[in-house]
């Protein structure tokens, strides 16, 4: 499969409209993973995915349903975004195992395990205890294995997500995180985390969410590239992507949606301060998915060969993804 020259952004929730369809394709981005549920059960997420089919019918010179790597590699010849779905929660699947396959059929490529607080797959990161896999997330890993879901532990506890990658028989993703040696936070994941992945082939896709960055929002483009190149020496140039985390064209009350669901009564501030009552500033290099290429460019400038540039910025992807979005071949 040509990998080259394919951009990949492994994580976005964006209130889409034709202007961002636009901005976003005329980007240069090829496929997009789109967050369609954080606490939605089963039916709410229907309702998710017959909205997204409706975005396909009407923008259909925009976009187009990507339900393989194949998909992604037709999306670019025909100049629109391919969009991936996923979960990032458990939730739609509520208690029954068989939603899993169902939901597949539907075109869902990937899922949390958890968001943050404890699921009845694993416990996420901001939870005090860390209690792993569950004995129903045992059985959803093998389902998911079975069906070709990936299993992303981005927002999971550091036992759970080690747990997740031994469990699992495919490699397992992070989509949206970066390294605990460059930015202390509970999303991010630590050196041990880092080398387990990367002995067991899965992939990270570093995000660019300003609580995630060292410096917030005044986080460098050369710092960032620095840590991707770090970050390779821990896992390979091959198991590292790019997953924004950017979120766009939302009022505060879908940032407390996010961090606070139905589970609480009082808002869940979570990452970032309770008084700024708005969504963080993105950094000055990477405000938007217009600001792509600039990744790129700075990870020239810190001594990465076109190849590795092309691997970071989509490549690694679309070859996880082939390998992923289906039953073991």
């Amino acid at each position: 499969m040509q990998a080259n020259n394919v951009i990949i952004d492994g994580l976005q929730y964006i209130n889409w409209d034709k202007k961002t369809f636009e901005k976003t394709r005329d980007s240069g981005i090829n496929a997009v993973h789109v967050t369609i549920a954080y606490w939605e059960n089963f039916s709410e997420v229907i309702d998710n995915i017959n909205q997204w089919n409706q975005h396909f019918r009407e923008f259909d010179d925009l976009i187009v349903h990507a339900l393989t790597a194949e998909d992604i590699l037709e999306a670019k010849r025909q100049n629109k975004v391919g969009i991936v779905f996923g979960f990032q929660n458990c939730s739609p699947i509520e208690d029954s195992i068989a939603n899993i396959e169902t939901l597949h059929k539907l075109g869902v490529r990937i899922m949390q395990l958890s968001y943050n607080n404890q699921s009845l797959l694993a416990t996420g990161c901001y939870e005090d205890k860390d209690s792993g896999i569950t004995r129903f997330g045992k059985q959803a890993i093998k389902e998911m294995n079975r069906v070709g879901m990936v299993i992303d532990m981005s927002h999971s506890a550091e036992q759970s997500t080690l747990e997740a990658i031994e469990l699992s028989e495919r490699p397992i993703a992070i989509t949206h995180a970066n390294p605990s040696f460059f930015h202390d936070a509970l999303r991010n994941k630590s050196d041990k985390v880092l080398r387990a992945l990367g002995d067991s082939g899965g992939i990270l896709g570093f995000s660019m969410y300003p609580f995630h960055l060292k410096n917030g929002s005044n986080c460098t483009l050369d710092e960032f590239c620095q840590m991707i190149a770090k970050t390779v020496d821990i896992l390979s140039i091959d198991q590292v992507a790019l997953g924004s985390d950017l979120c766009e064209n939302w009022d505060y009350s879908k940032l407390e949606w996010m961090r606070s669901g139905r589970w609480t009564f009082s808002a869940d501030y979570g990452e970032g301060s309770a008084k700024n009552k708005e969504w963080p500033k993105q950094p000055s290099w990477f405000k938007g998915a217009e600001d792509i290429f600039n990744v790129a460019d700075g990870l020239r400038k810190v001594g990465f060969k076109e190849v590795d540039v092309n691997k970071v910025m989509g490549g690694n992807w679309l070859k996880f993804f082939d390998y992923s979005f289906g039953p073991v071949r």
